[in-house]
């Protein structure tokens, strides 16, 4: 990988941070981020909004729910379990996990749309097996400050003395590795190479 196809400070190699446990499977986009959260004009708020039908009961927050639970506060992984994101493919979902605060998602599949929105924020989806996402989940319960090392190059998850393997598409993963998922990142790297390719279109000329 040359330089010119990669953009250094977009390159994300390592997610580390402390992890949330919600394992359920199929778990969709309207559970993620209620239809009538939508209407917001811009993403800015959507971190306030996720889950929340299933954080919010009859006005009052449910304690239990762990994106409330205090012992999860400021954990940046979501440990989450099959078909992940499925439903209607709004971006907004993945933009209110984002929000929220969650760098990486790992799951035991996740809905093809729903990932590519995620990749598109940097928020990186990653898939390992049934009986590890019930293991990991199960050890956070038990010990909620262990910290997990997501390592993209090397394709593991770290924590205390375990490693776990991962997968995840290629070019998605070569797309972090490589600060490559940012379109607008790339757009403006060659901006001076659009503008020529531009300028000798004729049917981009205008009198």
């Amino acid at each position: 990988m040359t330089d010119q196809f990669k953009i250094p400070e977009k390159t994300i190699t390592n997610i580390i941070g402390r992890a949330i446990p919600k394992p359920a499977n199929d778990q969709n986009t309207d559970d993620i981020l209620p239809a009538r959260y939508m209407k917001e004009i811009t993403f800015k708020k959507m971190g306030e909004y996720v889950y929340f039908d299933e954080r919010f009961k009859e006005g009052k927050i449910v304690k239990e729910h762990p994106f409330n639970d205090e012992k999860y506060k400021g954990a940046t992984i979501l440990i989450a379990g099959a078909n992940y994101g499925c439903g209607s493919s709004r971006e907004h979902a993945p933009q209110a996990l984002h929000r929220f605060g969650i760098n990486a998602v790992i799951a035991g599949s996740f809905a093809e749309i729903f990932a590519g929105n995620c990749a598109s924020l940097g928020l990186v989806g990653i898939v390992v097996p049934p009986e590890k996402i019930t293991m990991l989940a199960e050890y956070v319960e038990q010990k909620p400050s262990t910290e997990f090392d997501i390592d993209l190059a090397q394709k593991v998850i770290r924590y205390d003395e375990h490693v776990v393997e991962f997968d995840m598409p290629e070019g998605r993963r070569q797309a972090f590795l490589n600060g490559l998922w940012d379109a607008m990142a790339i757009l403006e790297q060659n901006e001076g190479k659009i503008k020529e390719t531009a300028a000798g279109l004729p049917y981009l000329k205008f009198r």
